[in-house]
């Protein structure tokens, strides 16, 4: 039985996918072979072991994409040429889109480029997300950084550098890692945005966070899967 399905019995989420088939600062990131797949086929068969989500929704203009993932029962929208030449708030425009089509009340959003990311931390994540929505209207992951960091004009942010403390006495600093985002369909047309007014934010394991955007990227997460 789904957890939160003790308390939300008539609630479902699926999950949202963006999909390009060429990208500029890794070269076709998505169709290169990661440890014998095509990168973005990693997420996708990730997702279909979720226990909780009830459909995947992939956007992609891509035919190509298309057919590649034809054996995974997946809801496809194929992108209109108009939404794919947005280059403001593109993520927001796409998830906009996906949910004028979609008659889901939940949505979860992560991305091909977090091959590592694992099925037990996105469940995790749902079942964090069900059982605190009387008091969040959506969640985001973040990796933290117990590290001492400066602004540009050499302010600090989380130290003091005259008066030095142990690393692990800092508090941390969190970023936002683009691995999952959890919100409602009326927090979304709310607030036109992934992340609401009142987030829960959901730390993840480092490694589990890499987000391929740079080679240096993609060469980092072949080795750690390598050694995992």
């Amino acid at each position: 039985m789904r957890i939160y399905q003790i308390v939300y019995e008539d609630k479902k989420i699926a999950a949202l996918i963006f999909l390009r088939e060429y990208s500029s600062r890794v070269t076709n990131k998505n169709l290169r072979d990661f440890h014998g797949k095509p990168l973005f086929r990693i997420i996708l068969e990730t997702l279909k072991n979720s226990k909780y989500i009830d459909q995947i929704i992939l956007n992609t203009p891509s035919q190509k994409i298309i057919d590649k993932s034809s054996d995974l029962d997946l809801k496809i929208h194929k992108r209109p040429q108009w939404l794919d030449e947005i280059n403001t708030n593109e993520a927001n425009a796409i998830i906009d889109y996906d949910l004028s089509k979609s008659s889901f009340e939940y949505y979860i959003q992560t991305h091909s480029t977090n091959p590592l990311l694992s099925i037990q931390t996105i469940d995790n994540s749902i079942e964090v997300f069900f059982n605190n929505i009387d008091k969040y209207d959506s969640l985001f992951s973040v990796t933290s950084f117990k590290k001492r960091f400066y602004h540009k004009d050499f302010s600090s942010i989380n130290h003091d550098y005259k008066n030095l403390q142990p690393t692990q006495e800092i508090d941390p600093l969190f970023m936002e890692n683009s691995c999952i985002y959890i919100f409602s369909k009326d927090s979304f047309l709310k607030e036109k945005n992934r992340i609401g007014t009142k987030p829960y934010i959901y730390e993840t394991d480092f490694f589990e966070s890499v987000d391929i955007d740079t080679e240096q990227d993609f060469k980092l997460a072949h080795l750690i899967k390598s050694l995992s």
